[in-house]
């Protein structure tokens, strides 16, 4: 019996709501060549520790083929990738013109899983349709892959995603508060980017007690009400608290 899996989209996810800034801008123009039908591009290996947009990216570019050619391209996580479950995705994916892998760094320490992932690469390169690959790290540096596909994914352009410094999380704070429409005082960013733990997903939830809050109390968002939000919600966001005053 054929085992169907639904992988789907994230409507969210694409270029629109993507913030580029300098940490990501390489991976984003490399993004947009490999879209592009007539570039010649047909492989991209995005990589970058958690939180950095990888999966964010990699799922615009599905949502853009998708949105343009009328298909419904899916993002196949790697760590759901199983001996039993790979004959069946091939499956799906043999008639895909994208294939989307995400976190290949989580492939299963098995033959069986590198022996697939390696002949449904081979079978979209030699065909000549695209391929986009992320990882927390370069290829060369990933656990458990073959060798052959190392050199492959190598073949193809590869960019570094990384905001870590704090002109980019500022951008992206902006963003997700535009987003949102909601005014984020300059002040408020700095106060988040201090006390909350300064992944993406973090600064995203603290953002949204702070709005609730605001809505609740009805009160424009200040210093004061991000920091009550915040203390209302420590196990929730993490907060590590300086010992220094801010």
């Amino acid at each position: 019996m054929q085992l169907i899996f639904d992988f789907p989209v994230t409507p969210n996810y694409t270029f629109a709501t993507f913030v580029t800034c300098r940490g990501n801008d390489v991976a984003v123009n490399f993004a947009r060549r490999v879209m592009d039908p007539v570039s010649g591009e047909n492989l991209l290996f995005l990589h970058g520790p958690e939180g950095s947009g990888k999966t964010h990216l990699l799922t615009a570019i599905g949502n853009a083929v998708g949105d343009r050619d009328g298909w419904d391209v899916p993002v196949f996580p790697v760590q759901s990738l199983t001996p039993g479950s790979l004959e069946s995705i091939g499956e799906q994916a043999r008639h895909l013109p994208l294939l989307l892998l995400d976190d290949l760094h989580l492939i299963r320490d098995d033959d069986r899983v590198r022996i697939a992932i390696w002949q449904l690469f081979n079978d979209f390169y030699t065909s000549g349709r695209k391929i986009v690959v992320t990882a927390a790290a370069p290829p060369k540096e990933l656990p458990h892959l073959d060798g052959h596909l190392v050199s492959r994914l190598l073949w193809g352009l590869v960019a570094r995603l990384d905001i870590s410094d704090d002109d980019s999380r500022r951008m992206i704070m902006g963003k997700l508060a535009a987003d949102r429409q909601i005014v984020l005082p300059a002040e408020v960013i700095d106060y988040l980017l201090v006390h909350v733990q300064r992944d993406i997903p973090a600064l995203t939830a603290a953002l949204e007690q702070i709005k609730r809050l605001s809505f609740a109390t009805q009160r424009k968002i200040s210093l004061k009400l991000a920091r009550e939000a915040l203390s209302l919600h420590l196990s929730l966001i993490h907060i590590s608290e300086p010992t220094r005053p801010y």
